[in-house]
């Protein structure tokens, strides 16, 4: 009995000196690749989690900023207009602001174009793509003969400053220049509009500001003030475990910021879209996703190069060509009879489909 129980006993000994062997050759092995996985078999769970709730405190806070913020401005004495031309454009932006601002902090500049780039094209191939697939847009004269000019003339000289590969502060000062400039002569046009009249900003909004005591004006102040902490460290988290993915898949940083950051960062915009689509209010759509553009580039790489250069590693011609290619063959798709149909909505989903399996598995 004796003998049974020491073989045993012995049996176990073996087994656990030669899994212990096992695990540590393993880790040696695993410290020649310090790249992959900081030495872990499988990504950690938590680096995802980290990601999917910075889209989620992003969404959230970018609600509460744009939310607080219309209605003080309201509540002021600021035309709704001119609300939804300033506070609102700057509000759907802010995912993109932050989350670039963040990682260019971080040193992942590319991560940061990928982001302002992928979510151009996001915006016009699926946000615009989805809402005329669901629902036919109509396009108003304005849209083609001032914002997609503008969104043109941005893209080409966003593309000329990146031709090295650096963004520096004089140059992010130029596109800054160009978003302050392009909210003046928003302003001077909107004074020709009715001053009441605004497709952004929900009546019971509108009627809430106004008739607010000053208990609703504190929860304003502190829906700006919680909405912009939740954005922060919205963004903070998403980069933080988005870097670390990257790093265990040995993906660039730039891809990640072109597809996992672009997508997260344009739900605001995507929701919107269908939300609009279903309520037949075309102009919504173009408005808001033409106009996240245009910020995109002039704001929010404006203010990111400003803080600090930018350097596009990893973030290709041809991403920067896509990015130009759909703004163009959607000037075309909008001019053709002043409207986006389903089947040009479905091409445009499509393309950005296709575009976003493209970088995957290149």
């Amino acid at each position: 009995m004796r003998a049974k129980e020491f073989w045993r006993l012995e049996t176990r000994l073996i087994c656990k000196l030669k899994e212990q062997r096992f695990y540590s050759e393993l880790g040696d092995f695993l410290a020649l690749f310090p790249e992959v996985g900081h030495g872990s078999p499988v990504p950690e769970m938590i680096d995802i989690g980290w990601v999917v709730g910075g889209l989620v405190l992003l969404y959230f806070g970018a609600e509460w900023l744009v939310r607080g913020a219309s209605e003080i401005a309201i509540r002021f004495g600021i035309s709704p207009l001119v609300v939804g031309l300033t506070v609102v454009a700057f509000g759907t932006s802010a995912p993109e602001l932050v989350v670039s601002v963040k990682a260019n902090l971080d040193g992942n500049g590319g991560m940061a174009i990928g982001n302002v780039v992928g979510s151009n094209i996001c915006n016009i191939a699926l946000v615009l793509g989805m809402g005329a697939f669901i629902f036919p847009i109509a396009i108003q004269k304005q849209v083609i003969k001032r914002e997609m000019p503008i969104l043109l003339v941005a893209s080409t000289v966003f593309l000329l400053m990146m031709r090295d590969g650096v963004m520096d502060r004089l140059e992010a000062a130029v596109l800054f220049a160009g978003i302050v400039l392009y909210i003046i002569t928003s302003l001077v046009e909107a004074k020709k509009e009715d001053p009441e009249a605004s497709e952004e900003i929900a009546p019971e909004v509108i009627q809430a500001a106004r008739s607010g005591g000053k208990g609703r004006l504190c929860f304003s102040l502190f829906l700006v003030l919680i909405g912009g902490i939740t954005l922060v460290i919205g963004a903070d988290r998403m980069v933080f475990g988005g870097e670390r993915i990257a790093r265990f898949y040995l993906v660039p940083e730039a891809i990640i910021g072109l597809t996992l950051f672009a997508f997260g960062t344009s739900l605001p915009e995507l929701a919107t879209s269908v939300v609009a689509a279903l309520k037949k209010q075309g102009d919504i759509i173009v408005g808001n996703a033409v106009g996240s553009c245009i910020f995109n580039l002039l704001t929010v790489i404006g203010v990111a190069g400003i803080i600090a250069p930018l350097e596009g590693r990893g973030v290709t011609a041809v991403h920067y060509s896509v990015m130009l290619g759909v703004a163009l063959i959607l000037m075309p798709m909008m001019w053709h009879r002043m409207k986006l149909d389903r089947w040009e909505g479905a091409l445009l989903v499509a393309g950005y489909l296709a575009f976003t399996a493209w970088l995957i598995v290149a």
